[in-house]
C-alpha cells in the first residue's frame, strides 16, 4: 500500500507552516515588512548592535541572506550599519529610532498571528502543542547521519495509518451530520 503523505502529520505540519506564512505576510505588509524582516529587528531588539555573522547565526540563515535583509531595512530606514573604527571588516547592526517603534507593530500582528492561530485550542492544548513541536524541530535538527535509529523506510505503521483514517473519517461524518 502507498504511504498515504495526505494523512501524515509531516504533511498537516507543511500545510500549517505554508498557513501560518501567508497570514503573517498579510500581517506584515500592513506594517511594509516582507516575513523574515520582522525577525531581524525582533533580535536586534534584543541585543541591538549585532554583527551580520551574529545576526546570521541568531536566525538560522547564511550570511548573504541577512546581508540582503539588512540593505532593505537600512534602506527603509529601520536599521543602519556602523563599521568598526578598529576593524574596517567588521560592521554592527543597530535599530534606528523608526526600527524601535515598527518593532512594537511586529509584537501586535505577532500576538493577533498567534491569537488567530491558536483560536480554538486552551491552554492546556496550547502549551502541549508547544512541546511537541519543539520535540518534532529537535527531532529535524538531528542530522540523518548522526540519527541512530534512521531507517531507510519512514512509514508509519498499518495501525497508526488506519487510526488516523478512521479518525478522519469519523470527523468527515460529524461534518456531513451537522449540515
Amino acid at each position: 500500500m502507498a504511504f498515504n503523505y495526505k494523512k501524515s502529520i509531516t504533511f498537516r505540519l507543511v500545510q500549517a507552516a505554508k498557513a501560518q506564512r501567508a497570514r503573517s505576510g498579510a500581517h506584515l505588509m500592513r506594517i511594509g515588512l516582507h516575513p523574515g524582516q520582522e525577525l531581524v529587528l525582533k533580535v536586534l531588539a534584543d541585543t541591538d548592535g549585532r554583527t551580520m555573522s551574529q545576526l546570521a547565526l541568531a536566525l538560522g540563515v547564511q550570511p548573504p541572506t541577512v546581508t540582503k535583509m539588512v540593505t532593505r531595512l537600512s534602506s527603509q530606514g529601520y536599521v543602519r550599519r556602523q563599521v568598526s573604527d578598529t576593524d574596517g571588516r567588521l560592521a554592527r547592526v543597530y535599530l534606528t529610532e523608526t526600527g524601535r517603534e515598527l518593532v512594537l507593530s511586529v509584537d501586535k500582528a505577532w500576538k493577533r498571528l498567534e491569537r488567530e492561530a491558536m483560536s480554538g485550542l486552551d491552554d492546556k492544548d496550547r502549551k502541549k502543542l508547544r512541546k511537541l513541536l519543539r520535540q518534532v524541530e529537535k527531532n529535524l535538527s538531528i542530522a540523518i547521519d548522526d540519527d541512530p535509529d534512521h531507517e531507510d523506510d519512514l512509514e508509519p505503521e498499518a495501525d497508526e495509518n488506519a487510526e488516523a483514517e478512521a479518525k478522519d473519517k469519523a470527523d468527515k461524518d460529524k461534518e456531513l451530520s451537522a449540515a
